[in-house]
């Protein structure tokens, strides 16, 4: 559909979704990119690498509607709205629906309209005190580390309970900077960016802008191989899904035994991502993308570390206290962010309602007042996801309305005790590993 363009008094430009669905950034016309918000038409093509949440997570919707996106990720949607009029260049032709005609309109009708309800009860409004005390607790524990030392001395049960109190800082904290980076905590985005650094920089020693690329990817398109870094894994290291494992299996690639990934999951899984790899590589994504504010937060907690500890333990005892508190922080991390995602639907991104694209990927743990503190409420996975700007403590409120959405439209809502989820990552993969042997052999 070719239509000058508009001059001043002229009607906008008129596109349809075949149009829409070519501008991807791939393929013809080559590096094109556009996508549809409240049937508004934006050329992204100059902007995305310039997007403040990253070129990739805003790639991943070119060429299709991100309406329900928009929404979920950003909190001044007028302010935001602004800065896209340069980047408008038309609307969807009055014959075309407001989304690609392959979702499911009763269900994306019906979500909106949650979320409506959800913003109407307040639910997106945050606890200031909540938060305050769970960065209390988190500070109380981190300074009762220290004193065990400083007090007890340096023998064999001070130095493993100490150990234990950082590991749980570190998860706690982790927990923490996830609230801050989905901007749950204030009203104003700023303040959230800026205790986000605090959190993640000074109490973890990890960037702000390593997690804010991976972790927006992941909530825009979670599982979708190719646009969720989470499952990039795949097929380097495991197998995962059942259509990604027929097809490694079709095509005769082998990187890994992977009918033995349940098995050494256990070795290069839970203990190993932060110490063996997080640790070294959030150092060079600082360096190489040049993000010096954040490198310099990660520095103030190693010279912390160094300073508090190196009196008290020496250097041999330093660095062994430090790599057994990555250990413990890693084997916690891996199970409780795995338990949610890796046992559920795994595929390339069939470009499906947002509903249905946060459902068929995520999966919950029973609540409970442990289970909610272990995981940073990230046993309320769905609300999350389909929520990410809602604070943690409200999920428990709109996980009746979650369901019963699920039950009009016939979507599965998985809830199940926290064992048997850590047991279902195992399952999985071995599911996929025995898949992937059996269409190595016989396809």
């Amino acid at each position: 559909m070719k239509e000058p363009e508009p001059g001043a008094g002229s009607s906008p430009r008129r596109f349809t979704w075949e149009e829409i669905g070519l501008r991807t950034g791939r393929g013809h016309p080559q590096q094109e990119r556009w996508l549809v918000i409240d049937r508004k038409v934006y050329d992204i093509s100059q902007f995305y690498r310039r997007h403040p949440g990253g070129a990739r997570v805003i790639s991943h919707y070119a060429g299709q509607d991100a309406t329900d996106p928009f929404t979920a990720f950003h909190l001044d949607k007028a302010l935001v709205r602004k800065y896209m009029k340069s980047l408008l260049i038309g609307e969807l032709a009055p014959d075309q629906p407001s989304f690609e005609p392959s979702k499911n309109k009763l269900l994306l009708e019906d979500f909106r309209e949650l979320r409506t309800t959800v913003e109407r009860m307040g639910l997106l409004n945050p606890s200031h005190l909540f938060f305050f005390l769970l960065l209390l607790h988190i500070l109380l524990l981190d300074a009762a580390a220290w004193l065990t030392i400083w007090y007890f001395g340096s023998s064999l049960l001070p130095f493993l309970f100490s150990a234990l109190l950082l590991g749980t800082v570190q998860a706690q904290a982790g927990w923490l900077q996830h609230d801050f980076g989905h901007l749950s905590v204030f009203s104003k985005s700023k303040w959230n960016h800026l205790v986000h650094k605090f959190v993640i920089g000074h109490l973890k020693g990890a960037p702000a802008s390593w997690w804010n690329h991976l972790h927006f990817q992941h909530h825009a398109k979670p599982n979708c191989f190719c646009k969720d870094p989470d499952v990039n894994m795949h097929p380097l290291f495991f197998a995962l899904g059942k259509t990604l494992s027929v097809e490694l299996g079709k095509k005769k690639k082998k990187f890994m035994p992977y009918n033995h990934q349940h098995k050494y999951f256990f070795i290069i899984g839970p203990p190993a991502l932060v110490p063996l790899y997080f640790q070294w590589y959030i150092f060079y994504f600082a360096v190489q993308r040049r993000q010096w504010v954040d490198l310099v937060w990660m520095l103030t907690f190693y010279v912390r570390f160094f300073l508090t500890y190196l009196p008290l333990l020496g250097a041999k005892g330093l660095l062994g206290l430090f790599l057994l508190v990555r250990f413990i922080e890693s084997n916690w991390f891996v199970w409780v962010t795995q338990m949610n995602h890796i046992p559920m639907h795994i595929d390339y991104d069939k470009n499906v309602d947002w509903f249905t694209t946060q459902l068929q990927a995520t999966c919950n743990v029973h609540q409970s007042l442990f289970n909610d503190w272990f995981s940073g409420h990230l046993n309320f996975q769905i609300e999350h996801h389909l929520f990410p700007t809602m604070p943690r403590h409200n999920y428990w409120k709109v996980a009746p309305l979650v369901k019963s959405l699920c039950a009009k439209h016939g979507v599965e809502y998985q809830s199940k005790p926290l064992f048997t989820a850590f047991a279902d990552i195992v399952h999985s993969l071995k599911d996929s590993g025995e898949l992937w042997l059996n269409a190595y052999l016989h396809k």
